[in-house]
């Protein structure tokens, strides 16, 4: 492999470390405020110190969260290939790029006026703060808000020098919006977070609607009803449980195997290839019927389904099952 080849990869191993990508979620806010304190545009100087200031603001964070984290990352099966604990990058790298980070955000913010420079100590103190936050309260979502909302408020600092109104506004719009989106994003960790001790919000209060005192849209429950039946749909409200175990949920219905992890590829792979032998035609049309069956009866489309079944009889497929009937021997189905 080249120098520059393995540069690149780096590179882009970097960027995917620190999710360069979600820099577009406050973005457009740090832009709205620039032009909000601007009158207009501001000075193109000006974008561009602020466009790096948040680059180096963002990149700083997510390095030292990646090194915070990193022996929970790689105990946690969602994010154990990320490039710290699977070895793509290296710690001392990380802490090396970090302080590239921090140096290139207060360079930034000194080169716009006294005020940004004065406060970014504290923008780097909550930044830095976060990491650590989901380890003793739940309210780390709430300081992911917090960071992100920093965006706004700098970039109008960095054009006007005074914090005002509009600034305030803003910050709480988008710490109210990522830290909803970070609750969101929790939902897929419940059970490690749980193990871990972590506190975040889905792992400590769980998400039942009983226990967040919501109500269930009737099209969902009735789909529910339908897989499971009326008794298990009630125990599964009533109670608010999410501890239910594999062979709970085999025994409710709501999976048709439980299978060892050790042996699931080999028997998931297994499945596939019985499934595979069938006519695709016949699958095709067997699936969408039961999609249709369980919605409303006013929803269904029998149109769709009866054409779906004479393509079946009108196919290559049919002649071939047939004759590979009379000839006793396994069809070769081809999808036509």
């Amino acid at each position: 492999m080249s120098v520059s080849t393995g540069a690149f990869r780096s590179f882009r191993t970097t960027l995917e470390m620190i999710k360069f990508s979600h820099t577009l979620f406050a973005l457009p806010f740090a832009l709205l405020a620039a032009f909000l304190a601007a009158g207009g545009w501001p000075r193109a100087a000006t974008l561009v110190k602020i466009l790096l200031a948040m680059i180096g603001a963002r990149s700083a964070a997510m390095a030292h969260n990646r090194l915070a984290d990193r022996k929970l990352d790689a105990a946690n099966p969602r994010t154990a290939a990320r490039a710290l604990p699977s070895g793509a990058l290296s710690a001392g790298f990380v802490r090396v790029f970090l302080a590239a980070s921090v140096a290139l955000f207060v360079a930034a913010a000194a080169s716009l006026n006294r005020l940004t420079l004065l406060l970014s100590p504290v923008a780097l103190a909550l930044l830095l703060l976060y990491a650590y936050t989901k380890r003793f309260t739940t309210l780390s979502h709430l300081v992911l808000g917090l960071c992100l909302g920093l965006a706004p408020v700098g970039a109008w600092i960095a054009v006007r020098g005074t914090m005002e109104l509009p600034a305030w506004l803003l910050w709480l719009a988008v710490t109210v919006w990522i830290a909803g989106f970070d609750l969101l994003y929790a939902c897929q960790d419940v059970e490690f977070d749980r193990r871990a001790g972590l506190h975040a919000v889905p792992a400590r209060f769980g998400i039942p609607a009983a226990r967040l005192g919501l109500g269930y849209h009737y099209r969902g429950m009735e789909k529910l009803m339908h897989l499971i039946g009326p008794a298990y749909t009630k125990e599964l409200f009533f109670t608010a449980r999410t501890d239910f175990s594999a062979q709970d949920a085999l025994r409710m219905g709501l999976v048709n195997q439980v299978v060892p992890k050790a042996d699931l590829e080999r028997f998931t792979r297994d499945y596939a290839l019985v499934m595979a032998r069938n006519a695709p035609l016949t699958l095709r049309s067997a699936k969408a019927t039961v999609e249709q069956l369980v919605r409303p009866d006013v929803e269904r489309d029998l149109a769709m389904l009866d054409k779906l079944i004479t393509d079946c009889f009108n196919s290559q497929d049919y002649q071939e099952g047939v004759k590979a009937f009379s000839e006793k021997r396994r069809p070769q189905f081809q999808g036509r």
